[in-house]
């Protein structure tokens, strides 16, 4: 079987990604949120230009699947109506920020305009070498909810000061508010770029570049810890005592983390504001507090006991070239007998997209049979080879 291919680099608006079912789009809403009108707008652009599923991503961005050569023209124009386009592409490229979903709202939220400056700041072209998959997370709160979510380089706070942490290291440099602590982000990406952490294939990621000996200087490193973690949200009502800064509401999760036109006009139905995109691959709707707004979809998920909780899958075949059977399907049937406290991960192929990590049951297409893998991740060797798709049932529940 042939190896999958690695990409390397992530899929943008005026640079999409081919697949299966056609051109993949990412959009990267400013702020991590869409407006209503902005919404509404990118469901009716999803149906229109392409085959209607929107991708949420483990980047707080979503992606449009099954664009055409010939409809890619019209969906950036589209976007672009919408506010949802970086006129530039080296620009939307690098603006990879991840913003704490539960920050405050309004124009004063201190996190709001970190990153709004942020993004005005790595428009500065010293920074276009800046690899794609280089990010940014603003996680700046009394908790830190996006301890688990990659980044290079984090803004947080210690205690009530802001401090900016390079990935890798366990402490950062205080900043005297959020205007340096923007500055010092910046200056630590200059570093990255200046001492080496990009490789000849343009690639490079912070924390391997700091374990591999890179020492920081002076001026960029710092000895405050961050403000302790909290594990990841589930579905469901969300308080304000577990935002700890900004509005209780509802976090919505959808089914393998994609949406219908339909999904998203729902949660714009039943929404009091602009939708908060998620890297847990959830929507947060700030105010609202009634799962019942959401009854009747097979894809929106509000019970945190759902069992299609425990389920990763890939898009699979036909959506993906290198998946060799289709598994989405095959993982809601799967999601119905699946043993209590039990994960499972169906993946295409032996990259593991949907989640690159352990997990206690991992299905691998291979050359139209499935293998099995136990506590173990898509690219380690089976404990079961060879199973076809009438097998697996067996196979998971006993």
């Amino acid at each position: 079987m042939t190896a999958p291919a690695i990409r390397g680099w992530c899929p943008g608006a005026h640079r999409p990604m081919a697949s299966g079912d056609g051109l993949v789009v990412r959009v990267r809403p400013a702020l991590g949120a869409l407006t209503c009108e902005q919404a509404r707008g990118l469901a009716d652009a999803a149906a229109r230009f392409g085959n209607g599923l929107i991708d949420l991503t483990n980047r707080a961005n979503l992606q449009l699947r099954g664009v055409t050569e010939a409809t890619h023209g019209p969906l950036l124009d589209a976007l672009g109506r919408l506010g949802l386009l970086d006129s530039d592409p080296g620009v939307e490229g690098r603006r990879n920020i991840v913003l704490d979903p539960f920050r405050g709202t309004g124009a004063k939220d201190l996190q709001s305009r970190i990153a709004t400056r942020l993004a005005e700041g790595l428009a500065a072209p010293d920074l276009a070498p800046l690899p794609s998959k280089f990010g940014f997370v603003i996680d700046a709160g009394p908790a830190r909810h996006l301890a688990e979510i990659s980044g290079d380089i984090r803004i947080e706070a210690a205690a009530r000061r802001l401090i900016v942490r390079a990935d890798g290291c366990a402490t950062g440099r205080a900043a005297r508010d959020a205007e340096a602590a923007v500055s010092l982000a910046l200056d630590l990406a200059r570093w990255f770029i200046a001492s080496g952490g990009i490789g000849a294939d343009g690639r490079g990621r912070m924390a391997r570049h700091v374990t591999a000996g890179r020492t920081l200087p002076e001026g960029l490193a710092g000895a405050m810890r961050p403000n302790a973690a909290v594990p990841a949200p589930r579905p469901g009502p969300v308080t304000g005592p577990v935002t700890g800064q900004g509005p209780g509401g509802l976090l919505v999760a959808a089914a393998f983390g994609q949406l219908a036109p339909d999904d998203l006009l729902g949660l714009v139905a039943a929404a009091r504001g602009p939708l908060r995109i998620t890297p847990w691959r959830m929507v947060f709707m700030p105010g609202v507090e009634a799962a019942e707004v959401l009854a009747g979809s097979d894809t929106l998920i509000t019970d945190p006991d759902d069992p299609l909780l425990r389920v990763h899958a890939c898009t699979g075949a036909p959506g993906c070239p290198q998946a060799g059977l289709e598994t989405r399907g095959l993982a809601r049937d799967l999601a119905r007998i699946l043993p209590p406290c039990t994960a499972l991960h169906v993946s295409g192929c032996a990259k593991g997209c949907a989640h690159p990590a352990p997990c206690d049951l991992t299905l691998v297409g291979r050359d139209g049979l499935f293998d099995l893998v136990t506590g173990g991740t898509p690219w380690d060797d089976p404990d079961r080879r060879g199973l076809m798709q009438t097998d697996v049932s067996d196979a998971i529940s006993g």
